[in-house]
């Protein structure tokens, strides 16, 4: 028994975890490796394969460095909230991160996707917000300058900072990352690491404990220690989950994948694409694969809705809008 595809689609959903360097459909970068004369790195059928998270962000480097001009990251991001809409997503925060894009400095980067999402926004789509995320090679001091920019320019639509990337082959990575995370709470962002994906628990004690963060992407490795199970329950630390990525590269089915024993130990979980073009997902389909595996039912994932409110980085005006539309959705 499962939750019928059509109240999920008219369910108005919020998405946390969503990398916008995933989000690009493969025609768009067939087109632009095109009209660069650029070499795809394996045949086209197989563009979008992975098996290891390495090669995976390698693809992106490569995939990334195709967008040349900021009109088409403009509209890259605008084409990113038409589909969001689509699926009936309200809301979502997207991450960025600039060591991928290696054509536009980050002004560019900022500049471009906040005009394709204020020009969604007017048109009615999707409300789009940005966390600008820092990868685990960078410097102290390149981390540093980023929220520094951040101080200076304070572009309305970024919400937040991250840090991506393979935590297993970096190694530890919090402690040089901490000084521009407390700078960048200091100036209201919010904070959220990748942890607990590649790394076991101990990634996620490091985002908590090093980092400070206010949430978690992934997090799903968390389950391997009861006593931070029980530590993120009590503290009520969101985790935003990624189903069909963890099955890309972590887990063998869904019957192994801990989102059901998180979910049921009472973390607030909520259910995210991570890469939703370049794992062939969308967030209708993973709230329906998750309740068809764990027999969630509508109230279920309402309430993985209503954790998804509650762990935005958005001022409380829009949350409250948020709860509005998402208690009339029901009624």
């Amino acid at each position: 028994m499962f939750v019928d595809m059509k109240v999920i689609r008219d369910l108005p959903k919020v998405e946390l975890h969503v990398h916008l360097e995933g989000a690009i459909p493969k025609e768009t970068v067939l087109s632009l490796a095109a009209e660069q004369n650029a070499a795809l790195p394996r045949q086209e059928r197989d563009l979008f394969s992975f098996q290891e998270l390495g090669g995976f962000l390698r693809f992106l480097d490569w995939m990334c460095g195709l967008v040349r001009e900021q009109a088409t990251l403009e509209t890259i991001a605008y084409d990113f909230a038409f589909r969001s809409s689509r699926q009936g997503i309200v809301y979502s925060e997207v991450i960025v991160n600039p060591t991928h894009w290696r054509a536009l400095d980050l002004e560019q980067l900022v500049e471009a996707v906040h005009a394709g999402f204020d020009r969604a926004q007017e048109d009615g789509l999707a409300d789009c917000r940005i966390l600008l995320s820092l990868a685990r090679h960078q410097t102290e001091k390149e981390a540093r300058d980023l929220v520094e920019w951040l101080r200076v320019y304070r572009p309305n639509r970024v919400v937040g900072i991250s840090v991506d990337g393979d935590e297993g082959a970096a190694g530890r990575t919090g402690p040089k990352f901490a000084g521009a995370y407390t700078m960048a709470e200091s100036l209201g962002y919010g904070l959220t690491a990748h942890a607990g994906e590649s790394s076991g628990p101990e990634g996620v004690y490091d985002a908590l404990d090093v980092l400070g963060v206010h949430r978690i992407d992934h997090g799903v490795r968390a389950v391997e220690d009861q006593k931070l199970v029980r530590r993120l329950a009590q503290d009520h630390v969101p985790l935003n989950i990624c189903v069909s990525s963890n099955l890309a590269l972590l887990y063998p089915d869904l019957s192994n994948h801990p989102v059901g024993a998180l979910y049921e130990a009472g973390i607030p979980v909520t259910i995210n694409t991570d890469d939703p073009e370049l794992l062939g997902v969308t967030l209708n389909d993973e709230f329906q694969m998750v309740s068809e595996a764990l027999g969630w039912k509508v109230e279920d994932l309402t309430r993985v809705t209503e954790y998804a409110i509650s762990a935005a980085f958005c001022e409380e005006s829009k949350k409250r809008e948020l709860r509005k539309s998402l208690r009339e959705s029901l009624s």
